[in-house]
């Protein structure tokens, strides 16, 4: 399960991504209740609009950003952008604490944080393949999700409890210092022992060359079409849990924190279960969806708070089986020349369409309440199961051929 840690890139890289992670999710959990509570009467729209806003840089920057991956020192990048996400953190808080936030100053740094996590994501999920070998980098992808959903499990449970005692403000300052262990991670990471990794040269077409590589394989494009469908739709939790721990239960921040951690215990374990897997299956990604599809709908019918909160783990586990799993095969099945706007394809696909999403969901949890919205997750999971049975039908009557991969990545 942990095999990538015998790299000891990885193990840094590992450890400073879990503090960072941490920080993330416990700005993440106040943003969103300081956007839901104190800024807005309980608006699950203007949770869904910031939502879009932090995501809509995807749809427009991504495969200039996927171009840079694939381009320039990837090290050197991170460093860069990580910073100015610890930037933007400060001024959020320093706003927050001085008093003078407002919907529309949290609208224009969720969009600032958005252009520069367009910039960070490609480079991010394609230097892992620098630090371990080619038949580690399916375990190493599990684990990132790991560390990522671990911190899912403290972060908003923690950020409840802060931001009951002491506000959002504080909260989004200790962000920053979080992001202080992902940099010293990516200084502490020996040049030496990355491997090299081709680079694509200057020249015109680069985008259209990664379409075009996306467009010749089918069993692709079948994991972006249910990525989309899941990602939009379905991944919508700060609305859904915060329309059902507020209006639905009536419960207050420390609710809404414990619900995201619930939450990531099925994440954790979705994650630890796909880097068990030797390699990335498709038959997860499909079966994966049929079983978000039913958890959500548990949930959305759920009688009680206790039992909407055990119906979070398996919706969890069902969502990160087939995030990490779409995002391993998506990886290990791509030419290392291409995986930098291949990825940051799937990253806009993926993030990008979350501004469609978000509003909308927020629109249907406003007008028909938040069960109603958990129900579109529920049509989002059923259609990313309608196009794996799809895909399976296509194979079945023209042979593995129509969908073909690399052996490491056969569906």
């Amino acid at each position: 399960m942990f095999r990538s840690f015998r790299f000891r890139n990885y193990r840094v890289w590992f450890l400073g991504a879990l503090v960072s992670n941490i920080g993330t999710w416990m700005q993440r959990t106040a943003q969103s209740w300081l956007v839901f509570d104190e800024l807005s009467d309980h608006d699950a729209t203007a949770m869904g609009v910031v939502t879009a806003l932090q995501f809509l840089p995807q749809l427009f920057l991504a495969p200039w950003a996927g171009v840079l991956a694939d381009r320039l020192d990837r090290r050197r990048l991170l460093l860069w952008t990580q910073t100015a996400m610890a930037a933007l953190a400060a001024g959020l808080g320093a706003a927050v604490l001085a008093g003078v936030a407002s919907l529309g100053l949290v609208y224009a740094f969720a969009l600032a944080l958005g252009v520069a996590s367009t910039l960070d994501a490609p480079v991010r999920q394609t230097f892992v393949s620098e630090m371990v070998d080619d038949d580690y980098l399916s375990n190493a992808v599990a684990l990132n999700s790991t560390s990522f959903n671990a911190a899912r499990m403290i972060g908003p449970a923690a950020a409840g409890v802060l931001v009951a005692s002491i506000g959002s403000g504080w909260v989004f300052l200790l962000n920053t210092l979080t992001f202080g262990a992902m940099l010293a991670a990516i200084l502490a990471i020996r040049s030496e022992e990355l491997r090299g990794m081709p680079r694509s040269g200057r020249g015109r077409g680069q985008i259209r060359e990664g379409l075009a590589y996306v467009g010749g394989r089918p069993d692709i494009v079948a994991v972006l079409v249910t990525i989309f469908l899941i990602g939009t739709f379905g991944l919508n939790f700060a609305v859904f849990l915060a329309a059902m721990a507020g209006p639905e239960f009536g419960r207050g921040p420390e609710t809404f924190g414990a619900l995201n951690s619930i939450l990531a215990v099925g994440t954790v374990a979705g994650a630890l279960l796909s880097a068990r897997r030797r390699s990335a299956r498709l038959r997860y990604v499909y079966g994966g969806s049929a079983v978000f599809a039913l958890s959500c709908l548990g949930a959305a019918t759920a009688p009680t708070l206790t039992v909407f909160a055990l119906w979070l783990v398996p919706c969890g586990l069902s969502s990160l089986t087939i995030m990490t799993t779409a995002n391993a095969y998506v990886q290990s099945t791509t030419s290392p020349v291409m995986r930098g706007r291949v990825m940051s394809l799937y990253m806009a696909i993926f993030m990008g369409g979350t501004p469609v999403g978000a509003p909308v969901v927020g629109w249907i949890t406003d007008a028909l309440g938040a069960r109603w919205g958990m129900g579109v997750a529920v049509a989002a999971g059923l259609g990313g199961a309608l196009v794996g049975a799809l895909f399976w039908l296509r194979l079945r009557a023209r042979g593995p051929a129509a969908g073909a991969a690399p052996p490491g990545g056969a569906p």
